[in-house]
């Protein structure tokens, strides 16, 4: 199931007619490890962290080690996590981001991970 913020970011990807992110991404099977979108074939990532304002799971004790052990994993793999907030969807960041990730980065290894 997908948050308004995560929405509002599918909404500037297809805005900025970037190419189609794989929702709910199984990085790592069989751990659950999900990315909120992912380009596989580029190796980039994106993360929308939400609830931080407001004590949301990303601000736990569990949440964020959680969040610590899969963005670890992500790295060691050779992913470029990309994790936004509100304000990077609103003020333009997040699509500055991942243009140049997706532009300028090649994959760090060829082909997409299996799931």
């Amino acid at each position: 199931m997908s948050s308004q913020l995560e929405e509002a970011a599918a909404l500037t990807i297809r805005a900025l007619a970037l190419p189609e992110p794989e929702r709910e991404y199984r990085f790592m099977p069989p751990r659950r490890y999900r990315f909120d979108f992912a380009w596989p074939d580029a190796w980039v990532a994106l993360e929308v962290e939400g609830g931080i304002y407001n004590g949301g799971r990303h601000t736990t004790a569990a949440g964020f080690t959680g969040d610590c052990e899969k963005y670890t994993e992500a790295a060691l793999r050779g992913w470029r996590v990309i994790r936004v907030v509100k304000r990077h969807i609103n003020d333009g960041t997040m699509a500055a981001w991942l243009e140049r990730a997706l532009q300028e980065a090649p994959a760090p290894q060829a082909g997409p991970l299996p799931r």
